[in-house]
């Protein structure tokens, strides 16, 4: 890890003004929206084994390939429309991703139901509170125990493209876990 920029934001967001964006807006920000959260399956998902700047970059084409993460509208879509995505350039075309993303959309939808939200389930993980952390100089780590036991379970209950460091990106994500470094601006907003 770099040393912080110099207003103390997380160095990985000073890349593009994309990044920065996203950085100050909306990473690490606790969100309870099943949309959201949604939304952010797909696109961590999409993540695994590339740049977030990549996915990042590709977010419009996503929602519009996938019915603005419209997770019972993702859960019908069908083989055919499926893999017609794969000649769309505004997405990542590996099918495995594309099919992987309806799979998850009917998983999430079972959660829905035994849950309530996938909200509640999600965040029942951590008694509904954060895991605020500090990140020094060694930088984040790609898993933690926690991701390790919510990717195992999501993979028992049918998500795909759910292992423990995607898992990790995720609840960053969608503020699960803060891992602002210290004196990041956008820490604990």
């Amino acid at each position: 890890m770099t040393d912080p920029a110099s207003d103390g934001t997380c160095p990985w967001a000073t890349g593009s003004p994309a990044m920065r964006a996203y950085h100050d807006a909306e990473w690490g920000v606790p969100s309870h929206d099943d949309h959201y959260l949604f939304e952010f399956l797909v696109l961590e998902g999409a993540q695994a084994g590339l740049s977030w700047s990549t996915i990042l970059n590709r977010r419009a084409g996503y929602a519009r390939a996938f019915h603005g993460f419209d997770v019972a509208a993702v859960a019908t879509m069908g083989d055919d429309e499926l893999s017609a995505l794969m000649l769309d350039p505004g997405i990542i075309r590996n099918r495995l991703k594309i099919f992987g993303t309806r799979k998850n959309a009917l998983a999430f939808l079972r959660v829905q139901e035994e849950f309530g939200s996938f909200s509640d389930y999600l965040w029942g993980w951590v008694d509904g509170t954060p895991v605020v952390r500090a990140p020094d100089a060694a930088g984040f780590p790609a898993t933690t125990e926690l991701s390790d036991r919510l990717g195992k379970d999501l993979k028992k209950r049918g998500f795909t493209f759910v292992g423990s460091t995607i898992v990790y990106a995720y609840l960053q994500a969608v503020g699960v876990v803060d891992d602002h470094v210290p004196g990041c601006p956008a820490k604990a907003l």
